[in-house]
């Protein structure tokens, strides 16, 4: 299969005059595209969708737009520009030159690095496939491609480094990424949280909000790295993934609009009250925000890491933002964490910081969240409603680090394990929750038009109106 590397795979890599490269994509590309005919979105692979298209790093060129048809799109290759004279910026190696080639004695550490972050990309297309059918708007359908697309543009970024650096393993760690599936008994994805089914919208803007925001964390810290490379690509991630979250804390805040309105027009606040109505309660959008912000916490890693710090000392992978930090080796420097006590109670470990660098990084990722939950609280309060969304602890419903496998409240309280059991269903989705949400899942594809359980968004794409025809279902 002869490509045209100019027009059909947009990059900034040189693939056009690099053979052995161009060889392994032809290779992979067919299986790629048997992939995303197989496990992307069902039903809509000859719609005519208004998508985003990165076609170069400059202003100008990283987001250009119109219709396409998915299978069509033109997933490129783009690093960030090089940095003259980057310097390695954390860890024993800090002032070093960066490395432009992999350093042999980390090769198999930064691979499985690359193999997770990539690993991540396809899992939430597989886990998002169905969720065209069941779309709100032409508006949130076209917002979910655009996030479908550009998960495979991450992978194809991830597939790339792995091509071009790490030879014949590297190859067939690309063949795996195809491999694996999200949720599959025998071949599952890496990490849980990208096995976790995601079957309505509201988990849909759950997911874009907390676990692609776990992604943005991630990539910041792969950002940091020595191995050039890498860095750079993660850097040029980053200006696609703020949409995904934009599509989720916006989503949810429509949630949140619907339902106030309906509480204004019913006069009510009760939560059956309001189903019945055909709005989702404001306890409901609790448990949901209870069960993704916990499941993402764990995407971090354990909270004392050996890992962590080992890959920090190699100046493979930094802190997010490392420049703001004073200390960028970090050997002397100590962390104090929250640890179970044994007797139903809370003590505090001092750890070397280069064993917390998880924690570091998780701690920052909460704060971030807390911006659009502060949000979604003003709009609350602003409709006059006695309603607080609230961020459960880091220690709620762990199942990785030193809080895994115990019984936490939300606030942070430890509890026995039958109290759990007692009120578990208070603090998380329950069978009724997502029967219930599912019922409201109905595909609405008229221009313009919104499901009852969503306000409209404030704006449309692209200074486009909201009512423009996004996708063109033929």
């Amino acid at each position: 299969m002869s490509l045209n590397y100019r027009d059909r795979i947009p990059n900034n890599v040189d693939l056009g005059t690099n053979r052995s490269l161009q060889r392994a994509l032809e290779h992979w590309q067919p299986k790629f595209l048997t992939w995303w005919q197989d496990l992307g979105p069902e039903g809509f692979q000859a719609a005519d969708v208004y998508l985003r298209t990165a076609t170069s790093v400059d202003a100008k060129g990283w987001a250009t737009y119109g219709k396409v048809k998915m299978p069509d799109y033109r997933w490129g290759i783009f690093l960030a520009e090089q940095t003259a004279d980057r310097r390695i910026g954390f860890g024993d190696f800090y002032g070093k030159p960066a490395w432009d080639q992999v350093p042999g004695d980390f090769r198999s550490t930064l691979r499985r690095l690359i193999v997770t972050q990539g690993d991540t990309e396809p899992a939430s297309v597989e886990q998002q496939r169905l969720l065209g059918q069941i779309c709100p708007s032409l508006y949130d359908l076209r917002n979910l491609f655009q996030v479908n697309v550009e998960e495979g543009r991450h992978l194809w970024a991830m597939v790339y480094l792995l091509h071009a650096y790490f030879g014949r393993d590297g190859r067939e760690e690309a063949e795996e990424l195809l491999a694996r599936h999200s949720g599959d008994a025998d071949k599952p994805r890496i990490l849980g949280t990208f096995n976790e089914p995601i079957s309505d919208w509201l988990s849909f803007y759950m997911f874009t909000y907390f676990t692609d925001r776990d992604g943005k964390f991630q990539l910041k810290s792969l950002a940091e790295s020595g191995f050039d490379p890498l860095a750079r690509t993660c850097q040029f991630m980053l200006t696609e993934e703020a949409h995904h979250m934009f599509v989720g804390e916006t989503g949810i805040g429509r949630v949140i609009r619907r339902t106030l309105e309906v509480m204004n027009e019913i006069n009510s606040d009760d939560p059956e009250a309001l189903r019945k109505a055909g709005a989702i309660d404001l306890p409901t959008v609790q448990r949901y925000l209870n069960f993704w912000f916990s499941s993402s916490l764990d995407l971090f890693g354990s909270d004392v890491s050996s890992n962590a710090a080992t890959v920090f000392a190699n100046g493979l992978k930094g802190r997010p933002d490392e420049g703001r930090y004073e200390d960028h080796v970090c050997v002397e420097d100590v962390f104090d964490l929250d640890k179970p006590d044994g007797k139903g109670g809370v003590d505090i470990e001092t750890v070397p910081l280069r064993n917390a660098m998880n924690e570091v990084t998780r701690n920052a990722y909460v704060k971030d969240c807390m911006i659009g939950v502060k949000r979604w609280n003003r709009s609350i309060a602003k409709a006059g409603k006695p309603f607080e969304l609230t961020l459960p602890s880091t220690r709620f419903r762990r199942q990785i680090g030193s809080w895994a496998g115990f019984s936490v409240m939300p606030d942070g309280t430890p509890i026995d394990e039958e109290a759990w059991n007692a009120r578990a269903n208070e603090w998380l989705p329950t069978e009724a929750d997502q029967q219930f949400v599912h019922s409201l899942m109905r595909q609405v594809t008229e221009p313009g038009k919104m499901a009852s359980w969503i306000a409209p968004p404030d704006r449309g794409i692209n200074n486009l109106p909201v009512d423009y025809e996004y996708v063109h279902l033929g």
